[in-house]
């Protein structure tokens, strides 16, 4: 969900949803307005395109507003006017530090308020009030009254201390000589301490971690998940369990460990492609036995704190998948009874089903303390901010969350981008968007608690897509993504929410902004302390030349990195491969020469600024094998050289490697999310490899130098 939104995609014009006969009348666009639905959008500064009469409809109907009819769309308008003319607060009020929120100011004078705090205190007013997310009750003069949330965030996030580089990686796809198949989370922690302690690195980024749903296949992408409040156990390492050292004896776990070496071997020794299926398949066996393991009390009393942490959302969660190993993993094909997780029948099957409610209750706490470990071995190590973790931009719609949290999410819609100049036919990722309504009605309840949850046992949090906190691009299911309309969140809340629990972790925030992003947006992030993210081969003076932007003319409050996952490897954009590449899955939207003369101008002006700079020194210098490694050594002595406080760099392009992680466009034409990082020649390099490898320590030199001259 990242760059393919604004560099890959193809360069057609946009369509619209122009057609006269289905345009909205003046009153469906005020009432669509007073909702957050958009009644237009701009795929370009100088080109406005109206929603369809029919887009603006359905998006109202998710929200329960009915606009079927000339007559209903008059009825809703009124009363919503009325509404919002009669009420004295919002659902939920923000307030920044100390200042007083325009909400509060704009009261009838003589307003009574009254005060519970999330703290448990009851006050009189709403004046310096601690950090967190209270109950504000208001009575006016003339009787009426409003309950509302009231956010109390810090004004900002504080900015990182100094400058970090760091590590940027695809966890499933480092593979140690002792993971099952797939990296996992020892591997991470393995490699926060070696990069902390070794390399000198501040942090480590991965990719999303979430909870998975199951299938024949699973759907292998970590942008789709089953639910993003809890993470995937496929990631641990058994036998960092306790518990399974008293099983290292046992007959099963023999030829299980025997399993999972032919499942490491296939991919690092025969070439095959990560089976992440079948290592789940192995370690569900070993961790079945593993719960055999009576907890010692100290465990267990680490188990039941889990549990009252985690509270009803763990059990949702946990009910989910032991329904799912009975109905299938799509809810909404479950006995009727069984869709609502509220019903009788719910209940009772939880009831019957509570050993399996148990087992994965059990694996989101084992995944829970090895991610905690990793954060702290990578702390432990030097890491000033440790691991990055990822949080996707929605849910998959037969997975956990949209099973537990339905109220939450919008039927009948999903989310995705509209068409613009570099994709007219627009995007639709297939994910249900949440209620902005129902959000606010909530205090951001869901949304606060999955924030909590991840900054639990995260040093950053990357934000996909973080122009969601302002609006998302809603697709009605069944239409083309050109047939969809923006709706509005509450952005002032969602920032509020994010901040206040991010600064109660200290942890730091990264938004992903890249693609189209509308004015405003990201000067408002910044001024919140959110870091945005900047790719070089994204860099240039748009409004200007066109030409590559020079170092000093960056962001400095940014991620800065040569790629991403969704972006050919370095290697691969130097050499062009990544066109040839396009070409034979069918994917170029024009003919290959004229690809091929791009790519090439394009790396082109890149490499002549960096000659210009001093920064391209050629292979002869003892530090570099081939002009290629002094290449990519010198893309990122240019990173150095930006004001940016992270510089990213992606471990693949540490060994050459030439292949995508995901390549945007392809579903089974391409192995997305199932290769391991290889070398220039495709051969998997293991992460002992890696950390041996005179070519990853070339790069390492690199950015130890860079960072001693900013010093």
């Amino acid at each position: 969900m990242t760059a393919q939104r604004s560099a890959e995609a193809s360069a057609e014009g946009p369509e619209g949803s122009e057609d006269p006969q289905n345009l909205p009348s003046d009153d469906l666009c005020r009432l669509a307005e007073l909702h957050g639905v958009a009644p237009s959008y701009q795929p370009s500064a100088d080109r406005t395109v109206p929603a369809s009469a029919t887009a603006l409809t359905l998006a109202l109907a998710a929200l329960d507003v009915d606009a079927s009819t000339p007559a209903a769309v008059g009825a809703a308008l009124a009363a919503r006017e009325r509404e919002l003319r009669e009420r004295l607060l919002p659902p939920t009020v923000v307030c920044w530090g100390q200042a007083e929120p325009e909400a509060l100011a704009a009261l009838p004078s003589g307003t009574r308020l009254r005060v519970e705090t999330e703290q448990g205190e009851s006050r009189a007013d709403a004046g310096r009030l601690p950090l967190g997310v209270h109950r504000l009750t208001a009575t006016a003069p003339d009787g009426r009254t409003a309950t509302s949330h009231l956010v109390v965030a810090p004004p900002r996030l504080p900015t990182p201390t100094g400058r970090s580089y760091g590590l940027l990686v695809q966890l499933y796809s480092l593979l140690s000589r002792r993971s099952w198949g797939m990296g996992d989370l020892g591997d991470l922690a393995e490699l926060a301490t070696w990069a902390g302690r070794a390399l000198g690195a501040g942090f480590v980024q991965v990719n999303p971690l979430h909870a998975a749903v199951p299938g024949a296949p699973t759907d292998p992408s970590p942008y789709r998940p089953s639910s993003r409040r809890f993470p995937d156990p496929v990631h641990l390492r058994v036998e960092d369990v306790p518990e399974f050292a008293y099983l290292e004896d046992h007959e099963r776990v023999r030829a299980l460990r025997e399993r999972a070496g032919r499942l490491r071997e296939a991919v690092l020794e025969k070439g095959e492609l990560i089976d992440r299926d079948a290592v789940w398949e192995a370690k569900r066996e070993a961790l079945e036995l593993v719960r055999e393991v009576p907890l010692g009390p100290g465990r267990r009393a680490a188990y039941v704190d889990f549990l009252a942490r985690e509270g009803d959302a763990l059990e949702d969660h946990a009910t989910w998948c032991a329904l799912a190993e009975v109905h299938g993993s799509d809810w909404q094909r479950w006995p009727e009874g069984l869709r609502d997780p509220r019903s009788p029948e719910t209940a009772r099957a939880r009831g019957e089903l509570m050993d399996r409610v148990d087992f994965h209750s059990r694996l989101a706490w084992l995944t829970d303390a090895q991610l905690a470990a990793a954060q702290r071995l990578a702390r432990e190590a030097g890491m000033p901010v440790g691991i990055v973790h990822d949080l996707a931009v929605g849910v998959h719609p037969q997975g956990a969350d949209a099973w537990a949290q339905q109220a939450y999410f919008a039927a009948g819609m999903s989310v995705g981008a509209p068409p613009d100049a570099f994709n007219a036919r627009g995007q639709d990722w297939g994910l249900p968007p949440w209620r902005p309504d129902r959000l606010a009605e909530s205090g951001y309840e869901p949304y606060r608690r999955l924030l909590r949850a991840l900054c639990h046992y995260a040093g950053a949090l990357r934000i996909d897509h973080v122009m969601g906190l302002f609006r998302l691009w809603w697709v009605p299911q069944g239409r083309p993504p050109t047939e969809g309309t923006y709706v509005r969140y509450d952005a002032e809340a969602m920032l509020a929410i994010l901040v206040l629990e991010a600064s109660r972790a200290g942890a730091v925030v990264i938004g992903e902004d890249l693609g189209t992003v509308e004015p405003g947006v990201r000067e408002t992030l910044r001024s919140r302390g959110v870091l945005g993210t900047s790719v070089l081969w994204f860099e240039r003076d748009w409004d200007g030349d066109g030409r590559p932007l020079p170092p000093e003319s960056w962001r400095a409050d940014c991620l800065a990195t040569a790629t991403t996952h969704d972006l050919p490897p370095t290697a691969a954009r130097l050499t062009g491969e990544h066109v040839e590449l396009r070409d034979g899955l069918g994917l170029l939207t024009r003919p290959l020469e004229q690809e091929r003369a791009e790519a090439t101008a394009d790396t082109g002006e890149w490499l002549e600024l960096l000659s210009r700079l001093g920064l391209l020194r050629g292979s002869h210098g003892g530090h570099c094998a081939s002009e290629e490694e002094a290449e990519i050594q010198a893309v990122h002595r240019f990173l150095l050289r930006t004001p940016a406080r992270m510089i990213g760099v992606w471990l693949p392009d540490g060994v050459g490697d030439r292949r995508p992680q995901n390549l945007p466009g392809t579903w089974d034409q391409y192995p997305n999310w199932r290769l391991p990082i290889a070398d220039a020649d495709g051969r998997p390099v293991t992460l002992e490899e890696l950390a041996g490898a005179a070519r990853v320590w070339g790069l390492v030199e690199v950015l130890r130098e860079g960072a001693a001259r900013r010093e």
